[in-house]
């Protein structure tokens, strides 16, 4: 397989750069500053944006930023929407609306299980920040690498394909290939009795057996 690749290609050495800031093409403008004015632009989508959403009250865009900011510290997030609407001071009868913005708006992104319908009004398994430069400009604290990770890869899936959450591995797509997330040491015995089931390795520049490159699922979005 490596013989496919060129002798100096080291995908990895920009990978970390690309989770950090490489998403939103301003960050060549300002590298230094580009956390900052990420956190500005989510300001200004759900302060003024959101106002053209049918539904919704730009008087509550606070509780929506605090919404943001309490999931960008847990991602993924396994929700239970009592919980959630408690620490967002959100009523539990409206909190799933307000997910249903920040996703419309392209700030979280949403996972059911198989089988489970599409409705505005399903409970979603897994929560997860769009893309990985969000949990950075927006988490207190420096992002769980894990957590990179998984929304990485349903970050670059998430245009083409179906995601769901399975019972076993991380992600099921197009309730066909299962994938399991890890690092380098990510055996695939997990999910080995599966069909079409695969490991997928951060810090791995080349495919090994039914281990997959996580900066692969790059060329797919």
């Amino acid at each position: 397989m490596t013989d496919l690749f060129p002798p100096d290609f080291r995908p990895l050495a920009h990978f970390s750069d690309y989770l950090s800031v490489g998403y939103y093409p301003f960050f060549m403008e300002d590298r230094e500053g580009f956390h900052r004015r990420l956190a500005q632009m989510v300001r200004v989508v759900i302060e003024y944006d959101m106002a053209a959403v049918k539904g919704f009250d730009p008087r509550n865009a606070r509780k929506l930023l605090q919404l943001l900011f309490i999931l960008s510290s847990n991602v993924p997030f396994k929700p239970n929407l009592t919980q959630l609407a408690h620490k967002a001071d959100i009523h539990r009868n409206t909190v799933l609306n307000y997910l249903i913005y920040l996703e419309n708006a392209r700030l979280i992104r949403m996972l059911h299980p198989p089988g489970a319908g599409l409705s505005m009004l399903q409970k979603p398994e897994k929560i997860y920040l769009q893309n990985t430069n969000l949990a950075f400009a927006l988490a207190p604290t420096t992002p769980n690498k894990g957590n990179l990770r998984e929304t990485f890869f349903q970050n670059q899936l998430q245009c083409q394909h179906d995601i769901r959450v399975p019972e076993k591995g991380d992600f099921l797509v197009d309730n066909r290939f299962t994938f399991e997330i890890g690092g380098k040491q990510k055996t695939h015995h997990q999910i080995a009795d599966l069909p079409n089931s695969f490991a997928v390795r951060d810090d791995m520049e080349y495919p090994v057996g039914k281990a997959i490159p996580l900066w692969l699922f790059g060329f797919l979005y």
